[in-house]
């Protein structure tokens, strides 16, 4: 399992006082993935950069496919360019790469067998792993969470990690969760005030 696996787990665990948006879980699954890529030596960072690395391919399917996504002739991308575009629609990807491998059912809501179906978590070894990184309060994981929401609003010394990469890496995906809210707060303004020019005074 991945650190961007493990957080998709934790993400759908239940409990959670706020569900998880979805552009928020992408953003720090591309966040998760770059981090576990960096572990592997497939990438380093320069700067605000990320800069291909080795030639071997993790092991984990959807963490080779982002290694192929990597930026490979200089400029090269900047990590927030990396995470929205590879961001995008993250969150179903590993849905469905979950529900693959067995992590995850759809189980119908109610009595009726054509009731709407709703993901849940089976009890497997990989979340078992996953919430005991949670319980163990895994540095990196736990940052992870906080910045979607998992355990309220991140603090600064959440955010502040004893390794530079993953402290550059997680603000970064904090910014980006900040911009994505900013974004939705402006479109909910549009929208209410169209809404009141056609209910008009």
């Amino acid at each position: 399992m991945t650190t961007a696996k493990d957080l998709f787990i934790i993400a759908m665990d239940p409990g959670p006082e706020h569900p998880v948006g979805q552009g928020d879980l992408s953003l720090a699954l591309a966040g998760a993935e770059l981090l576990d890529l960096t572990g592997t030596g497939a990438v380093t960072l320069d700067g605000e950069h990320v800069v291909p690395g080795g030639t071997a391919v993790p092991e984990d399917r959807l963490l080779g496919e982002a290694a192929e996504l990597i930026t490979r002739q200089p400029p090269y991308e900047r990590i927030e360019d990396w995470l929205w575009r590879r961001g995008e629609g993250l969150a179903a990807v590993y849905q469905d790469a979950l529900e693959a491998d067995g992590e995850l059912r759809q189980q119908r809501s109610g009595r009726l067998p054509f009731g709407p179906k709703r993901v849940e978590l089976v009890e497997t070894p990989g979340r078992r792993r996953a919430v005991g990184r949670r319980q163990e309060g895994e540095p990196v994981l736990a940052a992870l969470a906080s910045v979607v929401g998992l355990d309220g609003e991140p603090s600064d010394d959440a955010l502040q990690l004893g390794d530079e990469t993953a402290t550059i890496v997680i603000a970064a995906v904090h910014d980006a969760v900040m911009e994505l809210e900013a974004v939705r707060q402006r479109r909910t303004i549009e929208n209410t005030a169209f809404a009141n020019i056609w209910r008009g005074p």
